[in-house]
């Protein structure tokens, strides 16, 4: 406990927001894995299940990421104008909400698919579905990849208009 008094006053909030933000990350990814795992023409009944399941932590991860994100902007990082005026950050930004905006396609295949599971019916996922999901997915995957190597960048100044490269 004496560790912990010695600590400024800012530097566990901080440590926090920071562990959620890498945590949801490493939860995104994990699911984006498990989700191209698993995607196959016609299901079983476990697999599509586990897949509806996987996509809404996905959904639920994406959010906590983006939210800690924003606090780590505004008010546990390194302050707002080392984010906005770094085009990384703009670059990582917009990976991030492209990844968002093509999970909408299986997150939105995955919720069609919960009708037949309630009624104990299998979903009809023909071989061109699951081909064009599993690229979607490759897709999403190789996107989240290079989001911490932007953010790795970031962190070393590199895109910062008066800064050296570190």
């Amino acid at each position: 406990m004496a560790l912990l008094a010695a600590l400024p006053a800012d530097v566990l909030p901080r440590a926090g927001v920071a562990y959620v933000h890498y945590l949801s990350f490493m939860v995104c990814f994990g699911a984006l894995v498990l989700e191209r795992r698993l995607i196959a023409p016609n299901p079983s009944r476990q697999d599509a299940t586990l897949m509806v399941i996987t996509d809404i932590v996905y959904g639920l991860a994406a959010l906590a990421l983006l939210g800690s994100g924003i606090l780590r902007v505004l008010h546990f990082g390194q302050g707002s104008s080392f984010y906005t005026e770094n085009p990384l950050f703009w670059w990582k930004v917009g990976l991030y909400l492209s990844v968002g905006a093509l999970s909408l396609y299986p997150t939105v295949t995955y919720i069609l698919w919960a009708i037949p599971l309630r009624k104990g019916e299998l979903p009809q996922v023909s071989e061109a579905l699951a081909s064009r999901l599993a690229w979607i997915l490759n897709i999403e995957l190789v996107g989240f990849a290079l989001i911490p190597l932007l953010a790795t960048l970031m962190a070393r100044g590199v895109g910062l208009p008066s800064s050296p490269l570190v």
